[in-house]
């Protein structure tokens, strides 16, 4: 590694724990009540499942769109396997079932599984799907994620799912401590550590020999075949891993949001996914973290006036009303699109060298004009 790229290193892990640190700051300043936790908590989240997917869609060109199943196949598996017995064996969940599972884990092993469930899943539906290229893929994984949310709402599976009823009294994020010494672990801080271990080891993948060798499938399968690389056994790799990350990131939604149920697993919000991929840029990891905080923020916390009425201090409930927020949103998307037509990072990746080229060709382009041009 040469002198300039340790340098780089080093000031990107600096900018990093600045980061965590901040964070670590505003959990002992601010309510926790204040939505900028939610904003920070969900982007997180959600910026995990967008590099998943960033991972398949943008790295090795498959087009897939099962990512919700995969989510709701983790946000299950941790909820059934943290919920303590004693709510397991009650009518406070289970009402209609009786409970065959009676044990539970903990956190740490709750998201490990759920990531290894969603994987197990993936390994055996990509058998037939990964033969399958482009659209086809995409109907194929869609269709999974459809038929996997009907079957968890299946009375048969009551026992275990509690069918198409609300799982909750697992252990969500209130319930994180450090182990032996039982210190709480901030929430959103949590969210972070995790979130960030995990995308800092797709980014490790990425670079890695294999990395490369998803990177040559999406770019001609038949050059990379004739390179001797095993096209389906690097497909199933990407889709497994993929679906790993996917499953973790399910199990984090639910702890956030303290309840589970299969209906909110739509296709719609595999969709919510895919434009985050798009707008950061597809092929770029620190675009689909920029394009997933910037989603949240919008959807969640800067555009939620328009639907009471209010924006920007400006009350107007004529124009103003429910829904409004969602056309201003869909905008604001059309308009990133029109003049971002790669994303907002294209298939860069946001680093202090990228920083300061930009600023360069900013000056330079600055020092051209004063002076009348090139040709001046």
């Amino acid at each position: 590694m040469g002198k300039k790229n340790k340098t780089e290193l080093w000031i990107a892990l600096v900018a990093i724990a600045l980061v965590y640190i901040v964070v670590i700051i505003l959990e002992q300043t601010m309510s926790p009540g204040n939505i900028l936790f939610t904003v920070l908590k969900k982007g997180a989240i959600y910026s995990l499942v967008a590099v998943s997917m960033n991972l398949l869609n943008g790295f090795t060109g498959l087009f897939s769109l099962g990512q919700a199943g995969f989510m709701l196949i983790g946000a299950y598996t941790y909820a059934i396997l943290t919920m303590p017995v004693a709510v397991k064996l009650s009518d406070q969940v289970y009402k209609y079932y009786d409970c065959i599972i009676h044990f539970d884990t903990g956190i740490l092993v709750g998201l490990i599984c759920a990531g290894i469930a969603a994987a197990v899943f993936a390994a055996l539906i990509g058998l037939p799907v990964l033969r399958l290229k482009s659209d086809y893929l995409a109907i194929a994984t869609l269709g999974f994620a459809e038929i996997i949310r009907a079957i968890f709402q299946w009375n048969t599976l009551g026992p275990v799912t509690n069918g198409a009823n609300v799982m909750r009294e697992y252990k969500d994020l209130t319930s994180v401590v450090i182990p032996i010494i039982n210190v709480r672990i901030p929430p959103t801080l949590f969210v972070f550590i995790v979130a960030g271990l995990c995308i800092a080891f797709i980014v490790l993948l990425i670079n890695s020999s294999y990395g490369r060798a998803f990177k040559a499938i999406r770019d001609d399968e038949i050059a990379a075949e004739a390179m001797g690389i095993n096209l389906f056994r690097h497909k199933q790799m990407s889709f497994v891993i993929s679906s790993f990350f996917a499953g973790i990131s399910g199990a984090l939604l639910a702890m956030f949001q303290y309840t589970v149920v299969a209906s909110q697993f739509k296709s719609a919000m595999t969709y919510e996914i895919l434009l985050i991929v798009v707008i950061g840029g597809i092929g770029s990891i620190s675009g689909s973290c920029i394009a997933s905080f910037l989603y949240i923020a919008l959807s969640e916390w800067w555009l939620r006036g328009l639907d009471m009425g209010k924006f920007l201090g400006i009350d107007a409930p004529g124009i103003f009303r429910s829904g409004f927020r969602r056309f201003i949103f869909s905008i604001i998307i059309m308009v990133i699109v029109l003049f971002f037509s790669r994303g907002l990072m294209g298939d860069k990746e946001l680093s202090f060298r990228w920083l300061a080229k930009k600023l360069r060709r900013k000056r330079s382009g600055e020092a051209a004009a004063k002076g009348g041009g090139p040709n001046a």
